[in-house]
């Protein structure tokens, strides 16, 4: 499999916008530029692996791709502020 410079850059983009959409919806959990931008790409890979075993597909395309990775994205911060809150410490500032 060969990846493209084009098509690297889009998802960096999506995971980049993913991870900043999730950081808003999720009130306190910026975690900057980098961090968010992997926060979108792990999201991408949560969200298309989860929404269609839930029965839900999005179809195809960027905005499609978005929404999925922002999905994942939120429900990956969701999950790691749990793990934070249970522990007492602080992983995000805001």
């Amino acid at each position: 499999m060969e990846l493209s410079t084009e098509g690297l850059l889009v998802i960096l983009l999506v995971g980049l916008i993913a991870g900043w959409l999730a950081g808003l919806i999720v009130r306190g959990a910026g975690l900057g530029l980098i961090g968010d931008m992997a926060v979108g790409i792990v999201g991408a890979f949560i969200g298309s692996w989860l929404l269609p075993k839930l029965g839900i597909v999005l179809g195809a395309g960027l905005v499609a791709a978005i929404i999925n990775a922002t999905v994942g994205a939120v429900l990956l911060l969701l999950v790691i502020k749990l793990v934070q809150g249970r522990r007492g410490g602080r992983l995000f500032r805001r």
